[in-house]
């Protein structure tokens, strides 16, 4: 059975410090707990035991469970070593509001991408790098935003030109308009609804069939 290709939603091999991004806890250990960086190819981090919670700490699995995302902040990053260490009491509610959705962004992105690189036979990793290099991570360096390619995806659904200056041979941008179409063309919606009108003064019945 073949491994489904992988890649970093970003151009950065490794965040910065301050940047608020989004963890899936793997284990929890005495001094902390170990998580992958879900938008950096689950590369390790820790999230230190003091860095769980401004309180006094009772019960960690009040705070923190294995299997469950969570929005931190990095506090201290060494990429010659490939430590990262994480908090979570330092995150705002806004923090995780900005972060979940940025994550939930960039996250589409990579499936559109990474079923682009399958239709169209990609084998390695290298590959689909390779395709994140032309298409999304072009746009996040161009715009100096990260996950910035998914609202220039979402405007190539109505125009398709938007996607010109990536410079991508004829197939690949016809399948990646295909699922960006699939994934992002916005889905039509009935709406019904069930109301009421009353009048009590005189001739309300006559008053309510003029109101309509």
């Amino acid at each position: 059975m073949t491994m489904p290709l992988t890649c970093r939603f970003y151009s950065q091999k490794f965040p910065e410090v301050d940047d608020v991004v989004m963890v899936n806890v793997r284990s929890i250990a005495e001094m902390g707990a170990y998580v992958h960086l879900l938008e950096y190819n689950n590369i390790e981090g820790m999230i230190l035991l003091s860095e769980l919670s401004r309180r006094r700490i009772r019960s960690i699995n009040k705070l923190i469970r294995v299997g469950r995302n969570e929005c931190v902040v990095v506090i201290r990053v060494d990429k010659d070593k490939g430590y990262i260490d994480l908090s979570k009491r330092r995150v705002s509610p806004e923090d995780i509001v900005r972060c979940e959705e940025k994550f939930a962004k960039a996250k589409a992105v990579n499936s559109i991408l990474r079923h682009v690189a399958e239709i169209l036979g990609y084998q390695t990793n290298e590959e689909l790098e390779e395709l994140y290099q032309k298409t999304a991570w072009f746009f996040e360096l161009k715009m100096k935003k990260q996950s910035s390619s998914y609202d220039m995806f979402k405007h190539s659904v109505n125009d398709v030109s938007a996607l010109d200056e990536l410079g991508l041979d004829e197939k690949t941008k016809e399948v990646l308009i295909t699922h960006i179409r699939r994934r992002l063309m916005p889905q039509a919606v009935k709406v019904r609804a069930d109301i009421e009108v009353g009048c009590c003064a005189y001739e309300g019945i006559d008053a309510v069939k003029n109101a309509l």
